[in-house]
């Protein structure tokens, strides 16, 4: 962990000179007033215009107009006229790994590398990240020490430890309680053939891991493809469908049950833009706010000739930019019949690259029709609610973490916005090298 924002250390020695000129306040370690800022909050509400943000000790005490906030005499005031401010950006699919560059290793699984993707993840603004799948001890050591670190600085974290696939209910059940004993937050399960390359775990593997997750106090979140499987999930009692139904369009009884279970909906397209778009050189390799993180032997790569080929020539490649369509007015469809959307990318594999996705996601999130504040309360406060971290995380509310981004431009007028980025703070910290 890096040591608490400069920002906070500086203002220990700041002087306030109190408006009257007759008395000096010495700032209170700890307490920041954000003041000038559009504050965006995270639950839909309007922008508020030259908003004030108090935050004391790492969490919100005040937010909200101007007028309306006092901001305390002894506050290091933090000037962000002309900025917006928003909520972190939570990930309700993504994975911390054992990959470095293209290749994945089990070896590269150490705290230092799981630190390192958290880390790389909040300079992109991702501030909490549920990792479903590929966890083990180094990660849980590492989201045990976040749980009491008053200097957090790095994407909060949460896992699912490995995925059960049985292929035996009994089995299942075994690899499903290996994952329990991890000390897991979520259980994970895959319900999918790969477009016909592989078998699919069988309703009755998949009851018995719900029914064990359930049984120990975890949820599950169900990988899917197939509208029919997505239905049979939810019949069982999965709690999150953590990708796109990409077969077929949604129907009323997929959105009759999901309101019925109040399950929520992890499109996670960019994963489907991952499949196939190194066909040919991607514009975003152009793009600063990519290229400040990118390893360039990576892009080579990704960009040689050979590997377009592949890609070019790929049965389930050319399959899945063909479904991305589908899943798109899916998104749709299901976000206007009044379905939480929880924003994720399945980032963090070999070229999908986390933090810069979760932009593309919301960039993704927009094209397919949701208006630029639906993407951005998918991102925060419905992905915080999906994932049950909602009274701590999401929005900018009184008592919550203070997680929150500061932009140069605003994203409601443009979604690419989000690429201005400027600061992140997680619980009050300042993340370094944004």
């Amino acid at each position: 962990m890096h040591a608490r924002s400069v920002a906070v250390l500086l203002g220990l020695g700041i002087i306030a000179i109190a408006a009257c000129g007759e008395a000096q306040v010495q700032t209170t370690p700890g307490l920041q007033a954000f003041v000038g800022a559009r504050i965006i909050d995270g639950t839909g509400a309007d922008a508020v215009e030259n908003g004030v943000l108090v935050v004391r000790d790492g969490r919100i005490e005040a937010v909200g107009a101007a007028d309306a906030v006092e901001v305390p005499a002894d506050a290091e005031q933090i000037d962000v006229s002309g900025r917006t401010i928003m909520p972190g950006l939570i990930n309700a699919h993504g994975h911390v790994n054992n990959v470095r560059g293209l290749e994945a290793d089990p070896s590269f699984y150490t705290e230092e590398h799981v630190e390192a993707q958290l880390a790389l993840y909040a300079r992109y603004g991702v501030t909490t990240v549920f990792s479903l799948g590929g966890d083990g001890p180094a990660g849980v050591a590492v989201r045990d020490r976040q749980r009491t670190d008053p200097d957090i600085d790095e994407a909060r974290f949460f896992l699912s430890g490995n995925i059960p696939t049985g292929p035996s209910p009994e089995e299942a059940v075994e690899q499903a309680n290996a994952a329990i004993a991890l000390g897991s937050d979520i259980v994970k399960i895959r319900v999918d053939d790969n477009l016909g390359a592989s078998t699919k775990m069988t309703p009755e593997t998949y009851q018995a891991v719900i029914d064990t997750a359930h049984e120990n106090g975890l949820r599950l979140a169900a990988h899917m493809y197939y509208l029919d499987d997505a239905k049979g999930l939810l019949a069982a009692g999965a709690d999150l469908l953590a990708h796109s139904v990409r077969d077929v369009a949604v129907d009323d009884e997929l959105i009759a049950q999901l309101r019925e279970t109040g399950v929520c909906y992890c499109p996670t397209l960019m994963r489907e833009v991952s499949t196939y778009v190194y066909e040919s050189r991607p514009d975003w390799f152009d793009d600063p706010f990519f290229l400040k993180e990118a390893d360039p032997d990576v892009v080579a790569a990704l960009e040689a000739p050979a590997y377009q080929e592949r890609l070019q020539n790929s049965r389930s490649a050319q399959t899945y930019k063909a479904q991305l369509e589908v899943a798109k007015a899916n998104v749709k469809a299901l976000s206007d019949a009044g379905i939480p959307i929880a924003m994720g990318t399945d980032t963090g594999p070999a070229a999908r690259f986390q933090g810069y996705f979760e932009h593309g996601e919301l960039a993704l999130m927009v094209e397919a029709g949701l208006t630029p504040m639906q993407a951005i309360v998918a991102s925060t406060s419905d992905a915080a609610r999906c994932m049950q971290v909602d009274g701590d995380l999401g929005s900018l509310e009184a008592g919550k973490w203070a997680d929150f981004l500061v932009l140069g431009a605003n994203p409601l007028d443009d979604i690419g916005n989000t690429h201005s980025l400027e600061s992140v703070y997680i619980a009050g910290n300042a993340v370094p090298g944004v």
